[in-house]
């Protein structure tokens, strides 16, 4: 009895050694995992601070004085967070749908010219599957010394009416925009039905599914409860 007593002794001590062990293991990772963080935000380059008043106002300008047809969506947390939804224009294969649009600033800005990049699909000549935006005042003709957001957002919307096939990121649109444009003008059209129509309250089918799933399911719980009080009042008559 005691040898049994103490084999599951020594047992139980080795097997809290191994837990001690893997315990320690884990720690090491963690601490290796942050340690490779912080090198990273130190060795990286980061956006002037001192930009963020001016981003700022320049959001709050379009949000008073606002460009036809794009809605700024200010972040108050976050001043680098750059997005609007552009509204298709009129007489376009994405007209009816509304496309959500984010600037992305690199460290060296305004030196270096932000990102364009379409977070709605879109079938465009300009615009890549991933939907990155390839216009030239984000490119050869951006002047650090004057820009402004307004203006970014502008040639962009433009750039739904008027596209430019001959610097083409998607080549099958471009191609289809200049041999079969009744083919672009179709496919176009169907991927803005399928991903930028809009919903109830001005929301995006494929940017805010997770909100209508809710809101379904919140409405077939009322009606459940609803013909559940249904059937006890008709039940109660009866008695």
């Amino acid at each position: 009895m005691n040898e049994i007593f103490i084999h599951f002794y020594v047992a139980f001590i080795q097997f809290q050694a191994y837990l001690l062990t893997i315990q320690r293991i884990q720690f090491k990772i963690k601490f290796i995992k942050l340690t490779y963080q912080v090198i990273r935000m130190i060795q990286e380059p980061q956006i002037n601070p001192q930009l963020g008043p001016i981003i700022a106002k320049q959001l709050q300008i379009m949000i008073k004085q606002p460009i036809d047809g794009v809605h700024v969506i200010f972040n108050e947390q976050d001043v680098f967070d750059i997005q609007a939804d552009i509204e298709g224009p009129v007489d376009t294969p994405f007209q009816g749908g509304v496309f959500r649009c984010k600037l992305i600033l690199p460290p060296q800005f305004p030196q270096v010219a932000p990102k364009g990049l379409f977070n709605t699909k879109i079938f465009h000549p300009n615009v890549s599957e991933k939907g990155e935006i390839c216009v030239n005042t984000l490119k050869k003709d951006w002047n650090p010394l004057q820009w402004s957001l307004k203006n970014i957002f502008e040639v962009i919307k433009c750039l739904l009416i008027v596209p430019f096939p001959e610097s083409s990121l998607n080549e099958e649109a471009g191609k289809f925009f200049m041999e079969n444009y009744d083919e672009y003008f179709k496919r176009a059209k169907l991927l803005t039905s399928i991903y930028a129509i809009k919903q109830d309250g001005n929301v995006l089918k494929g940017n805010n599914q997770n909100t209508n799933d809710e809101a379904d399911k919140k409405n077939k719980l009322t009606q459940t409860q609803q013909k559940k009080e249904n059937d006890q009042k008709k039940w109660l008559k009866r008695i």
